[in-house]
């Protein structure tokens, strides 16, 4: 009796038995003798080694064999069994449509609450953080949906967001608080031109400090409302602190803001500071705060709104090109070990400006509202003050009339029209 045992592929087949009269013989492959043995039992294998389960859903294309298995949910029950749960029709479509959030026509009359989910799920997918297609994506949220995207802004020592971000940042419309404090931005800086046009106009509470401003910034900034009463029309608290360049001149200009009720102009370069406050309690009724008022403390400023994340992403982003490589690490560590000075990593903060403010003179100035009801021997002056300017104005001829009302309307100078002009 001969055997011929060939094996034809690469797996292991084992040894094999023979029974003979009621005997159960092992087949030794090497010599091809039998021998008298009980079998040991093995592992029960159902598969091979190299088998393996392609789950495949939903291919959109053949060709391209792309595989979708987010329309699942993967859960581990307490036993250590894997399950899993479909999605519903309703994530679906919301992930799919994220996905593709940039080619989107238009959100004007979508749900609101429908389109803050999708915000959030683009949000998460980090589309916003896209050069192009972020871009475009956030101009359809915030054409439609104004405010809810953003109402309030803090970019507080964050120039680096701004440049990488600018056009995105200026696709945010209605905004109610801007924060741009520390951000050294100058005269002729892009945003600063921006903020005096009608998409911003509902900014009430502007934020300046330290911004490297000078009178002619500020005579750009309030161009628009000295002349076509619009722009910044209705700001109520603004921060000029720590811009040495603004002198008496440039605070004349903030005479147009009539609804302004805050304002600080610590550490500017002004000249005649007890001039300067007489002329700001008498143009727009501010009054000299001898104690720091709340209004200016920073921490109330914060980015509120459905891409509050988005700004984090984008200052994630910023951080990361200005982190030190992993190679310098040596050389910082040897520049400890001998005692020099190493670079300085992290971008600076303006702690020195802030301790500046606190040692000088505090030039703060707030709106008194109740002061007709607490003083009313105010009022007899007030009264008294009008009606001699009722007789003033009865003694005054025909010419001076006329002089008066050509002076009121030629208060522009050429400067004034050729900034008009720009707009």
């Amino acid at each position: 009796m001969s055997y011929c045992i060939k094996s034809e592929s690469l797996l292991d087949t084992g040894p094999v038995y023979v029974r003979e009269n009621g005997h159960l013989y092992m087949v030794n492959q090497g010599s091809g003798t039998v021998k008298n043995a009980t079998p040991k039992p093995r592992p029960f294998r159902l598969f091979s080694k190299g088998f393996s389960v392609e789950l495949c859903m939903n291919r959109e294309d053949d060709s391209a064999r792309r595989e979708r298995t987010d329309h699942f949910i993967f859960t581990y029950t307490k036993e250590g069994n894997l399950r899993y749960s479909a999605k519903s029709l309703f994530g679906l479509v919301l992930g799919y449509i994220s996905d593709n959030v940039d080619h989107i026509d238009s959100l004007i009359g979508f749900p609101e609450q429908i389109a803050e989910k999708l915000f959030s799920a683009a949000e998460a997918r980090q589309k916003f953080t896209e050069p192009v297609t972020g871009l475009r994506a956030l101009q359809k949220f915030t054409e439609a949906y104004g405010s809810l995207v953003l109402c309030s802004l803090c970019l507080q020592n964050r120039y680096l967001v701004i440049s990488e971000k600018l056009e995105e940042i200026k696709s945010f419309r209605e905004l109610t608080c801007l924060d741009l404090s520390c951000c050294k931005l100058g005269d002729n800086h892009e945003l600063l031109e921006h903020i005096t046009k009608e998409a911003l106009s509902s900014v009430t509470r502007l934020l300046l400090k330290d911004n490297c401003l000078s009178d002619a910034g500020l005579r750009k900034m309030t161009a628009p409302v000295r002349v076509m009463k619009r722009g910044l029309e209705n700001l109520s608290v603004l921060d000029l602190s720590c811009n040495p360049e603004i002198t008496d001149t440039g605070i004349g200009y903030l005479f147009s803001f009539k609804k302004l009720n805050y304002l600080d102009i610590s550490e500017t370069g002004l000249k005649d500071v007890k001039a300067v406050i007489q002329r700001l309690q008498t143009q727009i009724s501010l009054v000299h705060s001898k104690v720091p008022l709340k209004e200016f403390d920073h921490s109330n400023c914060k980015t509120e709104g459905w891409a509050e994340q988005t700004v984090l992403q984008w200052e994630q982003l910023a951080m990361k090109t200005v982190k030190p490589k992993e190679n310098l690490k040596s050389r910082t560590a040897a520049q400890h070990f001998y005692g020099k000075r190493c670079r300085i990593e992290e971008p600076v903060k303006c702690t020195l400006v802030q301790t500046k403010a606190k040692a000088s003179e505090n030039l703060q100035f707030y709106k008194d509202k109740v002061q007709n009801c607490h003083f009313p021997l105010l009022k007899k002056e007030a009264a008294a003050s009008h009606q001699l300017k009722k007789n003033k104005e009865k003694g005054l001829t025909e010419q001076e009339r006329e002089r008066t009302s050509k002076q009121k309307h030629m208060c522009l100078t050429m400067e004034d029209w050729d900034l008009l002009n720009t707009y």
